[in-house]
């Protein structure tokens, strides 16, 4: 094992708790520091749009860890101080207050900020939602609001419209796609996610560029469409997407482009590795760069980071997944199930909501979805992909 004094994580959500984690099971002693600029110890970021705006989850429940476990990683948590800098080089990191950090490897894991509209900070009523914080104040808004627009038809986008629909406000959805998640299931499996948004009661304004926002002292009051229409608005949510939070990276000595640029150990630079949200690395077996935002990623990821800090040499190349909750619906996604592949149904019905589908570029499966059929999808992720197998076509509706 590679001995190592100090080792520094900047970012101490999922993929920055689970790298410390996974460096303490590989045998790790030495000194482990999380430095993070958020005022909370480690919690879980998808209940966010779902439990916890909801009001099904106190924000405790989002805790990734007790404090008898976060005493046994025998870690420093530094919280509240947002780094500003990086000596790559040297290791070394700067805190907005001035104080320098240093380790003998260092992780990146500072993930995502999100995108915002031109003018939304100056309205009162504008919201984005990415951290606990967030979450909270935006559901103490929708309980004493009416209608509520989001912009955006990604998966945050589409799991606050249920969220706040299931709540009762007045919900539309506007965005650039002609569907829900088109980008990461194609039109196909879109149509029908937009589909059950419309049944549940949520006006889908989607193909259309918003133009901006509109507001009355100080607070929204709506989103203006290309074309003129305007959609009233008590509050808005922006869920544009996010883009890696590297800013502070600066003039670090790291390549920067989508994300922190790595190889395929997830290593940076001599000694520096990044993981999860933020990183971007050359994916050995699909042969290419991946970036990938999600839970699971975070998790599996930190993993072979940790191993490689201490001395293993393993590439990083997971089937990739995510998931979304949106009302009854559970969707489960393996793999790079692309806009651009034939979509076919291996097993069960969509006219009784329970199905999974396979994806195909040239004959090759690319991608599994589960539609309320996790356990089937999962099964097809192990036998399919990367195979052929016989199925008949699903056509949009």
């Amino acid at each position: 094992m590679t001995s190592l004094g100090s080792i520094l994580i900047v970012g101490a959500s999922a993929a920055g708790l689970s790298t410390a984690e996974a460096l303490r099971r590989h045998g790790y002693q030495g000194g482990l520091t999380l430095l993070d600029a958020g005022p909370h110890l480690p919690y879980d970021r998808p209940p966010l749009s779902k439990q916890v705006l909801a009001g099904a989850w106190e924000p405790s429940r989002t805790q990734l860890r007790n404090e008898a476990q976060l005493d046994g990683l025998h870690a420093e948590f530094v919280l509240g101080e947002p780094a500003v800098a990086l000596d790559a080089a040297a290791r070394a990191v700067t805190t907005a207050s001035g104080r320098v950090l240093r380790g003998d490897a260092l992780v990146v894991a500072t993930g995502l900020a999100p995108r915002r509209l031109p003018g939304q900070d100056g309205l009162a009523g504008v919201h984005v939602l990415r951290t606990l914080d967030d979450a909270l104040t935006l559901r103490t808004h929708l309980i004493a609001a009416e209608r509520l627009v989001v912009v955006g038809e990604g998966v945050l986008g589409a799991e606050i419209a249920a969220t706040a629909r299931t709540m009762g406000l007045d919900v539309t959805l506007a965005g650039m796609g002609r569907t829900l998640l088109g980008d990461q299931v194609g039109d196909v499996i879109g149509a029908m996610l937009a589909q059950t948004h419309a049944e549940r009661g949520v006006r889908l304004r989607l193909g259309v560029t918003v133009e901006g926002l509109t507001g009355a002292d100080g607070r929204v009051t709506g989103v203006r469409l290309a074309g003129g229409e305007l959609l009233s608005a008590d509050a808005v949510v922006v869920a544009i997407g996010s883009r890696p939070a590297t800013g502070w990276l600066q003039d670090s000595g790291l390549t920067v482009g989508d994300g922190v640029e790595c190889d395929s150990r997830c290593r940076a630079a001599e000694g520096v590795y990044a993981v999860g949200d933020v990183a971007s690395w050359d994916h050995e077996g699909l042969g290419r760069r991946l970036r990938l935002e999600n839970r699971t990623n975070a998790t599996e990821q930190a993993q072979v980071v940790a191993a490689n800090i201490l001395g293993a040499d393993r590439p990083y190349t997971p089937i990739p997944y995510f998931w979304t909750d949106q009302y009854d619906v559970k969707i489960q996604a393996h793999g790079l199930p692309s806009p651009a592949a034939e979509v076919t149904i291996a097993e069960g019905d969509p006219t009784q909501h329970r199905f999974a589908a396979l994806y195909r570029e040239n004959g090759q499966v690319t991608g599994v979805i589960g539609w309320n059929m996790a356990k089937q999808a999962r099964l097809l992720r192990q036998q399919a992909l990367g195979s052929r197998q016989p199925t008949h076509p699903l056509t949009p509706a």
